[in-house]
C-alpha cells in the first residue's frame, strides 16, 4: 500500500506514452526515500528531476545503489532507463555554456525514455558564425530543443533558418533586466518567426517530454 503522502501514477504510461517522473524539488529526502522505496517494491524505473546534490546525498544508500545520478542536471536514473533507439531525431542546442544544466535535463529525460540525441552547446548568437558552420547539420534533425537565456534571440533565429520544429526553452541565465528567464520566456512568446514551441523558464524536462508528444503523434499518422 502507497503512503498517504504520495500516491504514484503507474499507469500515466499507457494513458499518455510518457511515465511519470518525480520532481523532487519541495520534497524531502525522507519524502524521496519512501516514494522511491515503493518504486523498487513494484520492479519499475522512474525518472528523478531536480535532485540536487544534497538531497541526493541524503538518500538511503541501498536506494542510492540504483540511481544513475547527474549532478550538472540534477537528475537520477532509478533503476534501468529504456533501451535507447538506433536513430537520433531530436537535437537539443544550448545558447551559451551556462545553459548547460537546462540543456542536460532535457538530454537526460530523452535518454532515459530511451530517444537519442544530439547535444550541441554555446552556439549562441553573440558569435553567430558558430551557428552557422553548423546549420546544415542542425537542419538535419526534425526536432531541435533550444535552451537560450539572456535576450533568448536564439529560437527565433534557427527558426528561421530551417523547416524543423523548434522547442524553445527560456533560461535563468542572464544580469538584472533578463528577470530570471522572463526577457527569455517573453522573447520566444513574441517571436517574429512563427510555430515555436515556448515551454516555461529552465523547463529542460518539458521540453524533452513535448518533443517525445510529437515524435509519437508524428509515427500514428504514418
Amino acid at each position: 500500500m502507497q503512503s498517504p503522502d504520495f500516491k504514484l501514477d503507474f499507469n500515466r504510461d499507457e494513458r499518455t506514452g510518457i511515465a511519470e517522473a518525480i520532481f523532487c524539488g519541495g520534497k524531502s529526502p525522507a519524502q524521496i526515500n519512501n516514494i522511491l522505496a515503493d518504486v523498487l517494491k513494484s520492479e519499475r524505473s522512474i525518472l528523478l528531476t531536480h535532485l540536487i546534490p544534497d538531497k541526493w546525498q541524503k538518500l538511503e544508500s541501498n536506494l542510492q545503489h540504483h540511481i544513475n545520478y547527474d549532478p550538472l542536471s540534477n537528475t537520477g536514473f532509478f533503476s534501468k532507463p529504456h533501451p535507447l533507439t538506433t536513430t537520433k531525431n531530436i537535437a537539443v542546442i544550448s545558447a551559451g555554456t551556462s545553459d548547460a544544466s537546462v540543456a542536460a535535463e532535457a538530454v537526460r529525460t530523452l535518454n532515459f525514455f530511451g530517444h537519442r540525441c544530439e547535444f550541441i552547446q554555446d552556439i549562441g548568437v553573440a558569435g553567430l558564425w558558430r551557428l552557422l558552420e553548423r546549420i546544415e547539420e542542425i537542419a538535419q534533425f526534425p526536432i531541435i530543443i533550444i535552451i537560450a537565456g539572456m535576450d533568448g534571440a536564439l529560437p527565433t533565429v534557427l527558426a528561421g533558418l530551417v523547416n524543423s520544429m523548434i522547442i524553445a526553452v527560456p533560461s535563468s541565465v542572464g544580469y538584472g533586466a533578463t528577470e530570471g528567464g522572463r526577457t527569455a520566456l517573453n522573447a520566444a512568446l513574441a517571436s517574429c518567426s512563427s510555430g515555436i514551441v515556448v515551454v516555461n523558464i529552465d523547463n529542460g524536462y518539458g521540453a524533452a517530454c513535448a518533443a517525445m508528444r510529437m515524435l509519437t503523434a508524428a509515427s500514428r499518422s504514418k
